[in-house]
C-alpha cells in the first residue's frame, strides 16, 4: 500500500519554516520534521508548530546537537519505516523547492512504488554560480561511478525514497551524516539495482536565504566520500558496466 510521509530536517531555519509546513499538509500528507539540533528560537517555533498541527499531521523528533542533514534524514527515515509507511519525501526547510510540485511527485512515485524519485533542479537567477560550478564537478564524479548518466542530479533534496529498498542501504552501510548524504545514498542506490526516475523541478534560492555549508569541512568530506564511492565503482565495474549498455537514464515531466 502506497502510504508516503514528508521528512524535513531542519537546522536554524526558523524564517521559512512556517510555510513549507504549511504547503506541506495542504496536500493532505503527514509530515516529520526533524530538529538537528537548532538553536533555542527555531526549537521553539518547531515545538509550536508540532503543538499547533497535532500529532495527527506532524510528528517532531530532535536531536540534542547537530549531527548533519544526512543524520537527521536518516532518523527521520527510520522512525517512517517503523512506522510502516511506505515512502519519505524530503524537502528542505529554507523554502528553496517549488513545493507545488510536490503532488507531481507523489503521483509519479505512486505509480513506480519501488523508485528512487529525483528531482532534477531547473534553476532560475537567483542561484550562485560557485553553486552550480561545484555541482557540476559532484555530476562528473557521480557519472564517473556509476558509469552511467542515470542520475542526472545527486544534490537535490527534493526526492522520494522507498523505504523498503532504501533503509537497509543505510542500516547495513557507513554513510556521512552531513552535506554528502544526498550524493552517497542516491550512488548506492544505483549500485543495488533501485530504478532512479528523475524528475523536473524548479529551484530558487530564497533571498537573504541561510546556508550551512561549510566551504573547508564539507569540501573536504565531499571529496572523501567521491574517493570512496570510486574505489567502490571499481568493485562493480563489470555489472555497472554492463547497465551503462542496457540502462537508459528514466525522466517523468
Amino acid at each position: 500500500m502506497f502510504k508516503p510521509t514528508v521528512i524535513i530536517p531542519v537546522f536554524n531555519h526558523p524564517q521559512r519554516i512556517d510555510d513549507v509546513l504549511s504547503e506541506v499538509l495542504s496536500n493532505n500528507v503527514y509530515c516529520i520534521l526533524v530538529n538537528d539540533g537548532s538553536d533555542h528560537e527555531c526549537s521553539n517555533k518547531l515545538k509550536k508548530l508540532a503543538r499547533h498541527y497535532g500529532p495527527s499531521k506532524v510528528t517532531l523528533l530532535s536531536h540534542d546537537c547537530n549531527e548533519g542533514k544526512g543524520a537527521a534524514v536518516m532518523t527521520g527515515m527510520s522512525y517512517a519505516f517503523k512506522a510502516k509507511f511506505s515512502h519519505a519525501l524530503q524537502i528542505d526547510a529554507d523554502g528553496q523547492h517549488h513545493l507545488s510540485d510536490l503532488a507531481k511527485f507523489l503521483d509519479i512515485a505512486s505509480r513506480n512504488p519501488d523508485s528512487l524519485i529525483c528531482g532534477f533542479p531547473q534553476f532560475d537567477h537567483t542561484v550562485p554560480k560557485g553553486r552550480l560550478i561545484a555541482r557540476y564537478l559532484t555530476h562528473v564524479w557521480v557519472w564517473i561511478n556509476t558509469l552511467s548518466f542515470r542520475i542526472k542530479d545527486s544534490m537535490c533534496g527534493f526526492r522520494i525514497y522507498p523505504l523498503q529498498q532504501i533503509t537497509p542501504l543505510f542500516q547495513q552501510s557507513n554513510f556521512n551524516k552531513r552535506m554528502s548524504w544526498d550524493t552517497e545514498i542516491v550512488v548506492k542506490a544505483d549500485w543495488a539495482g533501485i530504478r532512479i526516475i528523475n524528475v523536473p523541478t524548479k529551484v530558487c534560492y530564497p533571498q537573504n536565504g541561510v546556508s550551512h555549508f561549510l566551504a573547508f569541512k564539507d569540501n573536504a568530506l565531499i571529496s572523501w566520500m567521491h574517493t570512496r564511492l570510486f574505489f567502490g565503482m571499481l568493485l562493480r565495474f563489470p555489472k555497472l558496466l554492463y547497465r551503462s549498455f542496457t540502462e537508459k537514464p528514466l525522466y517523468e515531466k
